[in-house]
């Protein structure tokens, strides 16, 4: 008996007489941190972060945005939004890593970056900080911004 691969016994492509096309949804919000990279600046190491946005919400002025943060740029972002709207609890970061051996290991890496990711989903997702945070935009889609500003 000759096997054959699943593709030539099961169609798993769409039908193309297909009618049914769906359009954009009306608002949505796609925000991704990625893509660690570690540093070592004059021997003063560090890591940053790929933030990745997709959105046609019309309150950011950019529908597609890439960009670099590192966990100090979070830690002075979550400072911003705390003294900008106290009508809503702005969610911890990730705790920081106080051994510096393990602190650019892979898996502390990647377990931070998961919960930068959660923070920023978490915080870009709320109705109130899309709408009325200035800090939150700027923070997504300006790879000049700068915390300083928002003091």
């Amino acid at each position: 008996m000759t096997f054959k691969p699943i593709s030539d016994i099961i169609n798993t492509s769409a039908p193309r007489d297909s009618q049914e096309i769906y359009g954009e949804p009306e608002n949505f919000f796609e925000i991704e941190v990625r893509n660690p990279v570690t540093h070592n600046s004059g021997g003063n190491p560090y890591t940053d972060y790929e933030i990745v946005c997709r959105t046609n919400i019309p309150a950011f002025r950019k529908r597609q945005s890439r960009l670099r943060r590192r966990y100090s740029d979070f830690v002075a972002f979550r400072k911003i939004l705390e003294q900008e709207s106290t009508r809503v609890i702005i969610p911890p970061l990730p705790a920081k890593i106080i051994l510096t051996s393990n602190k650019f290991n892979d898996v502390n890496i990647e377990k931070r970056r998961q919960g930068l990711e959660k923070f920023l989903t978490t915080v870009s997702s709320h109705p109130l900080l899309q709408t009325e945070s200035r800090s939150l935009i700027e923070f997504i889609q300006n790879d000049q911004w700068d915390p300083k500003s928002h003091v």
